[in-house]
């Protein structure tokens, strides 16, 4: 798992890694490393994005809407990052969209509900019905196309 987040998300992050630890989750954590609000939540989402792509992990972002880091992290080639404010929302995006980024706001979304959000996606499984495959082919041949990188 590949944490990041910015000043905004950097209190949550915090207590996932606690949590995290607690359960024996295995993470890395690409920052921000201290609280300052001289951080920019696109260079942590590229930096996520680009080590969630090349190495086929997961990973989680926080800031402060969780808006800004979903928007950089899916400018990264290979990246399907999702925000999410509900565990349905968590749940269909890994089974339809195999999504490999989660986005989540601090401001806007309890330490609780982020809990069972993160859970759910965690635990769910990519469905692989034909239907998925072919539309995240589609996605992925544009990516090729366009020449994302």
């Amino acid at each position: 798992m590949i944490l990041g987040s910015d000043h905004a998300g950097f209190a949550t992050k915090e207590r996932l890694k606690k949590l995290f630890d607690k359960k024996g989750i295995e993470y890395e954590d690409l920052g921000a490393h201290e609280l300052n609000l001289k951080d920019d939540y696109p260079d942590i989402a590229f930096k996520v994005g680009e080590k969630v792509a090349k190495t086929k992990s997961r990973g989680i972002l926080l800031c402060g809407t969780g808006a800004g880091m979903i928007i950089a992290a899916n400018k990264v080639k290979g990246i399907r990052a999702v925000e999410a404010y509900d565990t349905f929302t968590a749940r269909l995006s890994r089974e339809h969209n195999d999504t490999n980024i989660l986005s989540l706001s601090e401001w806007h979304i309890p330490f609780d509900k982020i809990k069972k959000i993160v859970d759910v996606w965690l635990n769910t499984k990519y469905s692989k019905d034909e239907r998925h495959v072919r539309r995240l082919r589609k996605i992925a041949n544009y990516e090729n196309q366009k020449g994302r990188k």
